[in-house]
């Protein structure tokens, strides 16, 4: 069986969908959301060599902030307060897991879902040094305008302090799960019937809770199968992401700094990998405040390394 490459269809047809500008709108509006975003949420007195751990217990509150800030926006996706009965909610086990909908007596049923995000945290200093959720959901349960949104984010004093967002990957819903599974039959070295998925039952978006709406790999046995970074999709965003500087350092290089000393190596291995990523630096020509950084740094986590 041939797979086609799936292509981008540039969002929901404004011809034959009448909410085509508050998509656009909402769009804008989750660019716009980072500068806007505000959390009571405060990081101190944690070990570096800890902060991988923050990802999964900070990710769920963190998304929650995320729907309250793009409520507390709607400015910019109603300015003329064309959608006053809507608001977006977030909720568990269903997909996609941010809605905007509304509730309210005497709403025809096809409009009281309008679009829906399927929205992922993201701490750019995790392990990984990528995003690690697992997107599965069907082509089949995505409508043409539901989004798969992740909003990257850090510490605003890097090793401490409250979270901050990051620019958005913003994608089509169904292109990305489309494109996962392109990935997952044409782009690997796994040959055969073990590199096929199996699509979901559910063939209409907005499924309810319990439904299956999940396709599955015939054969996973490295747990892999939805990692969506992987799929190639996010590659030129997590480049130009990581290149981003946190206190004049590119994110990338905390990331790696802080993944040295927290994989149990020896005093010499440390040593090496340091002059390694040293040199790396200075091939990118980190240099000015940036090398100042860089020196304080690596200072500061060899001190961390003898204390512990």
């Amino acid at each position: 069986m041939t797979v086609t490459e799936p292509l981008r269809t540039g969002g929901p047809d404004a011809a034959t969908w009448r909410h085509r500008k508050l998509y656009d709108r909402i769009c804008d509006a989750l660019h716009a959301l980072p500068t806007r975003f505000h959390t009571s949420l405060r990081i101190a007195g944690i070990s570096a060599t800890d902060l991988f751990t923050l990802n999964t217990p900070l990710g769920a509150a963190i998304e929650q902030s995320v729907v309250e800030s793009l409520n507390n926006l709607r400015e910019l996706w109603d300015p003329d307060d064309e959608y006053q009965l809507y608001s977006f909610v977030r909720q568990a086990q269903v997909f996609p897991d941010v809605r905007l909908q509304t509730s309210a007596p005497g709403v025809d049923a096809s409009d009281r879902i309008i679009l829906g995000i399927e929205l992922k945290g993201w701490f750019i200093l995790a392990k990984e040094g990528e995003p690690s959720f697992r997107y599965k959901a069907s082509p089949l349960a995505c409508a043409p305008q539901d989004l798969l949104v992740v909003f990257p984010w850090a510490l605003d004093e890097v090793l401490s302090g409250s979270p901050k967002l990051l620019r958005p990957f913003i994608e089509e819903a169904r292109f990305a799960a489309e494109q996962r599974n392109y990935y997952w039959e044409t782009g690997r070295r796994t040959p055969g019937p073990a590199a096929s998925v199996t699509r979901a039952t559910t063939a209409t978006p907005y499924p309810a809770k319990g439904s299956k709406f999940n396709d599955e790999p015939v054969s996973d046995q490295g747990k892999n199968f939805g990692r969506i970074a992987r799929s190639r999709i996010m590659d030129e965003f997590i480049s130009t992401l990581m290149a981003q500087p946190l206190s004049g350092i590119p994110a990338s290089y905390w990331q790696k700094f802080i993944s040295i000393f927290a994989e149990g190596v020896d005093d010499k291995q440390v040593e090496r990998r340091l002059a390694d990523l040293r040199k790396a630096a200075e091939l990118e020509k980190i240099s000015g405040r940036g090398s100042e950084a860089f020196d304080k740094i690596e200072a500061g986590l060899r001190d961390l390394l003898v204390r512990q």
